[in-house]
């Protein structure tokens, strides 16, 4: 028999396409379906290494991508939010959760993959509620899957006719190294091991692998995956090429274990088929469950070791920002409202210390254009929005108790302080996305307008500083110095605004970087604006 090997190529390649696609488009869909809060289901629940499990199955269940998970999990760690011990049961769960999708090719529905596929696409395009399109994207990508998979296995059968194909196999039923070497490398091409398992079910429904090449090769596949956690740690911090190397060993000693095993593996699974009555896809999905449950639960009592490793591995200390409040005891607040009130004030400076940090990392990128500046800046940020949560549902608790007439003047300080500094975060945000925009569009910012920007960026954080001082210390000196160094901030911006005109007239700026220009002063402005709005709270002058 002859083989055409384009028709056989085309048809693989297309059906790989439309399979990698229906993943990304159903967990996309699911996750808008469950609402966009899994930074805060990973945050809340992930108290212990046994919880992080259980969240790390949900998560990837839900956006159907263990790597995607994994990705979420390290910026968390980074952020402070989440221990590496906490961090390694989430990946662990990662592990269980991706084999949901080798479960649902498992059930061989292939004959209705485009009427499935059709009922999607009319979901979205003739419904106008979001959450009913939001599972029409689901549905969508549920067809998909299995007409990528119908695809891929009319493009590979042709292969049990291809003596150089059958030779492999035999050698890899002979020899397990080399299916999981194969498993390995496949994953680390495709970068999706949903999709390779996949595939590994197609070969093994047609006949063209048995068990025992195939089951090395799902093994493989395992280790494969850890190449997205891998690539998107290079060059990120300490605690995400941590929780990269714990995700390769966790599946490189699953694989070795397995590996010894095997003989009773495959025994096991022929025994589960016969009981179940499985179909081939099936038996794979039911391989890959159990490889990934059992290693779980073979690894878990040596989460503490895993951390303790890959600390040792890959040394030196982790620069986090510590998102979560370290000040606010709930016991003062009923037990001494008036302790609490100081215990809240001293965590609404250490949240205007995060202000005046992310104007520094802003000021810097600005100069440097460094995306490590855009990236903590935006950690900053979200530490800060984090920390107006926190803090104004402790005053508010505090607000229900009996309180003296000074604590309450400190109380309604606070609050409004709070809220200035969040702004404060809201701006230098905008700055970034500014600098993001400059650097995409490849605008030139002349060196007068550099010159412009970095004295009023000095000034303003200058103010901001000291605004934070004068809380601190209660300085009715300093505050009014703020108040005089606002009024500078705004003439500056004036001046600056009339420099620029005559800029764009003469011809020396471009009416795209101007518009960044102005916008990043107009900020700047009003940072000044937030800042002496906390100097007068401390003056007494806010109404």
């Amino acid at each position: 028999m002859e083989i055409n090997w384009q028709e056989m190529l085309f048809q693989f390649i297309g059906g790989l396409g439309i399979f990698l696609f229906s993943i990304k488009y159903m967990g996309d869909g699911l996750q808008k379906a469950a609402g966009d809060r899994l930074r805060n289901i990973l945050d809340r629940f992930t108290t212990n290494p046994f919880m992080g499990v259980l969240v790390g199955i949900i998560v990837t269940v839900l956006i159907q991508s263990s790597s995607g998970t994994t990705v979420i999990t390290v910026g968390l760690v980074s952020a402070g939010f989440m221990t590496l011990r906490q961090a390694i049961g989430v990946i662990m769960g990662a592990n269980i959760g991706t084999t949901v999708t080798a479960f649902i090719i498992g059930f061989d529905v292939g004959e209705a993959a485009l009427p499935i596929m059709a009922l999607g696409a009319f979901l979205i395009f003739f419904v106008k509620k979001n959450h009913i399109q939001n599972i029409g994207e689901v549905i969508f990508g549920f067809g998909g899957l299995f007409l990528g998979m119908e695809l891929m296995s009319g493009g590979m059968k042709p292969l049990r006719e291809l003596p150089a194909f059958l030779d492999l196999t035999i050698s890899m039923s002979d020899h397990s190294i080399l299916g999981v070497v194969v498993g390995t490398v496949f994953t680390l091409i495709v970068q999706s091991s949903s999709a390779t398992v996949g595939i590994l079910q197609g070969l093994y429904a047609e006949n063209i692998l048995n068990l025992d090449a195939a089951l090395p090769v799902l093994f493989g596949d395992n280790i494969g995956t850890t190449i997205t956690a891998v690539l998107a740690s290079i060059g990120a911090s300490i605690a995400a090429r941590r929780a990269a190397a714990t995700h390769v060993l966790f599946n490189i000693v699953g694989s070795v274990i397995f590996i010894i095993i095997l003989g009773p593996f495959t025994m096991y699974v022929e025994w589960l088929s016969a009981v179940l009555g499985l179909e081939p896809k099936m038996q794979i999905a039911f391989a890959h469950g159990t490889f990934n449950v059992t290693n779980t639960i073979i690894q878990f009592p040596l989460i503490g070791f895993w951390a303790y490793l890959v600390t040792k591995f890959i040394p030196g200390e982790e620069v986090t920002i510590e998102f979560k409040p370290k000040h606010l005891d709930p016991h003062f607040i009923q037990t001494a409202p008036s302790i609490a009130i100081g215990q809240a004030k001293e965590e609404v400076l250490r949240m205007g210390a995060f202000s005046v940090q992310g104007l520094q990392e802003t000021f810097e990128y600005l100069k440097t254009k460094n995306k490590k500046n855009a990236e903590t800046g935006y950690q900053l940020e979200d530490a800060i929005n984090n920390l107006d949560h926190k803090i104004t549902d402790y005053l508010v608790k505090i607000s229900a108790e009996s309180i003296s007439n000074a604590d309450s003047t400190r109380h309604i300080m606070l609050m409004e302080t709070v809220r200035d500094i969040e702004r404060v975060g809201d701006h230098f945000e905008n700055i970034i996305e500014l600098i993001d925009y400059q650097q995409v569009n490849r605008l030139k910012l002349t060196d007068d307008a550099m010159e412009d920007l970095t004295e009023m960026f000095t000034l303003t954080i200058e103010t901001v500083k000291k605004a934070l001082e004068s809380l601190d210390m209660n300085s009715q000196e300093l505050a009014r110095e703020v108040a005089e160094q606002e009024d500078l901030i705004d003439k500056m911006e004036r001046k600056f605004r009339k420099k620029h005109i005559l800029r764009l007239n003469e011809g020396k700026c471009s009416p795209q970087a101007g518009i960044v220009f102005v916008d990043i002063v107009s900020n700047l402005e009003r940072v000044g604006d937030h800042a002496v709005n906390i100097a007068e709270a401390v003056l007494g002058k806010r109404a």
